[in-house]
């Protein structure tokens, strides 16, 4: 069933008027024009020039040089066929035209006149026409394309004479069509229904043999790529399809109709919408296939990064299948343009002011194309990282031309444009070498000085026994008196590679600070509040000390002195804190 909607909307797309067709007529004109102010060729300037040369191009075809073709096509006026299959129904038409010479007469060159000017030279009359050399506007003589359209039927007309001069050893150079005409019965060669009856016949075996070749082509390249799956030992690989290479059955089905196509001698309005047909099919088919093997190499290309430390590669990775994808989709177009004769110079030129729109309308993919050469140039960020932008937070997914995708940390997928890159501030947690923990450790108000410096001490030591932490750079002190505790200032850092590293580490540090709390008799505070109330009856006014300001002063003074004595020593100034160094 898709195989039929493929072809009609082949078909309908091969029935659509070419956009560049009036643009081609100007160009035919203009190129007629150069020709007349130039004079027409040596080898076309006169009757016998012309039938020199196209028995001289076709007999050195015979002796092995088949690009003579293309000048024997020269001597033929094929002005009323299509330009899409000028080229192959020229081909049919001199080899045709060759036959009916040789089943005529010898053609003596210097009998025929040699002359510029005057009315057309006439080679032979038929019953279904007429053979002549005809001067055209620009000065060639070229045999009339009158005459060549009646080749088939004067052909037939001849069928029964043997050629004046050659043998059969002559029939391997004429086209397949040619010598099959001479091996068909009469009842054949009947035209119930707009081709004759052996060129139905054909167009069928043709279609059958494609379709058999494409379903052959298809199960065995499946299989090879099924065995080849299995006997790889990446993971990668079996994402793959079975149907990766599915397009060649389509490419080689596609070729096996085109070479059949030419080897039947349809006529031009036939050949003109089976081979465009064809053609366009073969096109896609190609460009589909060019696609299923993209796909190939960029599993390589992500198996290949896989096995390296780099993050970069990670990030190329997707570029270049969609970059890759891209020019194949260029290609095929031109390709597919070349074709069907698309003048792609004049389409281009013919938008005109639509130029300015797209220029427009690109901006933003411009800005974006930049934006991604930033990120991948300065190294912003790589697939895999922690990043903050704006109020988007979580790990780079994918980086593509257009845009970046973000998987937060609520499993959804945010879009962000590339050309933000470009003036955004991107906060990339991945980078980070270490990761920090700054809180406090909140004591009740009764524990005493000594367990407060002990308990300090102690987590000091387990920053210097925990493998992941920084050793060089730490702060455990009594920082701040709060409303309900006594606030230890805990400020660490972890060297973890990943944040699944990083909340283990966390964890055992913590609980081994709790152990360490409850050995040494340290309580962690909460926020209380305690409600004192006492009756007027009850009250008694406090009792004087009966010292004097100077004399609290004095008192204040010396057992701040004793404590500082005790402490750290009168005048001795502790050297600022330095870190052992670290062990490698």
């Amino acid at each position: 069933m898709w195989r039929l909607i493929l072809l009609l909307l082949i078909l309908s797309v091969s029935a659509v008027p070419l956009p560049a067709q009036s643009q081609q007529e100007t160009a035919d004109a203009n190129a007629t024009d150069a020709v007349e102010a130039a004079g027409p060729p040596a080898s076309l300037s006169s009757p016998r020039a012309t039938m020199e040369t196209f028995l001289h191009a076709m007999n050195d075809i015979k002796r092995g040089d088949p690009a003579r073709i293309d000048d024997a096509i020269t001597t033929l006026d094929l002005s009323a066929v299509n330009k899409l299959v000028r080229r192959e129904r020229g081909i049919d038409l001199a080899w045709m035209l060759l036959e009916v010479m040789d089943r005529t007469r010898l053609v003596d060159t210097q009998r025929v006149p040699d002359r510029s000017q005057g009315e057309p030279w006439l080679f032979a009359r038929y019953r279904n026409g007429s053979i002549r050399i005809a001067p055209m506007q620009d000065g060639r003589w070229l045999f009339e394309g009158e005459g060549l359209a009646s080749l088939p039927k004067i052909l037939d007309e001849l069928g029964d004479r043997g050629r004046v001069k050659g043998d059969a050893a002559d029939d391997q150079y004429l086209p397949l069509h040619l010598r099959l005409r001479q091996q068909i019965p009469e009842s054949l060669k009947r035209r119930d229904f707009l081709l004759q009856n052996w060129q139905w016949l054909g167009l069928f075996l043709i279609v059958l043999l494609g379709v058999v070749a494409d379903k052959m082509v298809s199960f065995l390249l499946a299989r090879l790529v099924h065995r080849w799956k299995n006997r790889s030992r990446h993971s990668e690989y079996q994402q793959l399809s079975d149907q990766v290479l599915r397009p060649l059955g389509l490419t080689v089905m596609a070729v096996i109709w085109w070479v059949g196509i030419n080897l039947l001698g349809l006529e031009e309005t036939a050949l003109l919408v089976l081979l465009l047909a064809v053609k366009f099919l073969a096109s896609l088919s190609g460009v589909w296939t060019a696609y299923r093997l993209v796909d190939i190499v960029a599993v390589y290309l992500l198996k290949r990064a896989h096995l390296t430390d780099s993050k970069l590669d990670d990030a190329l990775v997707p570029l270049i299948p969609r970059t890759l994808k891209i020019f194949v989709t260029v290609v095929g177009f031109v390709f597919i343009a070349d074709n069907i004769d698309v003048d792609i110079s004049s389409l281009l030129a013919g938008l005109g002011l639509g130029g300015l729109a797209f220029a427009l309308a690109a901006k933003d993919m411009v800005q974006n194309l930049f934006g991604s050469a930033t990120v991948l140039m300065d190294r912003t960020f790589s697939v895999g990282d922690w990043v903050i932008v704006g109020s988007v937070e979580g790990s780079v997914e994918r980086i593509g031309f257009r845009s970046t995708r973000i998987r937060t940390f609520y499993n959804s997928v945010v879009t962000v444009p590339n050309s933000r890159f470009i003036t955004a501030d991107v906060d990339n947690m991945g980078e980070r070498r270490y990761r920090r923990l700054s809180c406090k450790l909140s004591l009740t108000y009764d524990t005493p000085p000594e367990r407060i410096e002990a308990f300090c001490e102690g987590v000091r030591e387990l920053i210097r026994q925990h493998p992941y932490m920084r050793k060089d750079y730490y702060h455990v002190y009594l920082n701040e008196f709060a409303a309900s505790a006594l606030n230890v200032l805990l400020y660490v850092f972890w060297e973890t590679p990943e944040w699944s590293t990083e909340l283990r580490e966390r964890h055992r540090f913590m609980l081994d600070i709790l152990r360490l709390a409850k050995r040494l008799g340290v309580e962690f505070a909460f926020p209380t509040q305690t409600l004192y109330m006492r009756s007027e009856t009850d009250f008694t006014p406090p009792t004087e000390d009966g010292l004097a300001q100077e004399q609290a002063f004095e008192r204040g003074r010396s057992e701040a002195v004793s404590i500082v004595a005790e402490s750290t020593g009168i005048g001795v100034r502790p050297p600022p804190v330095e870190f052992p160094p670290v062990k490698s």
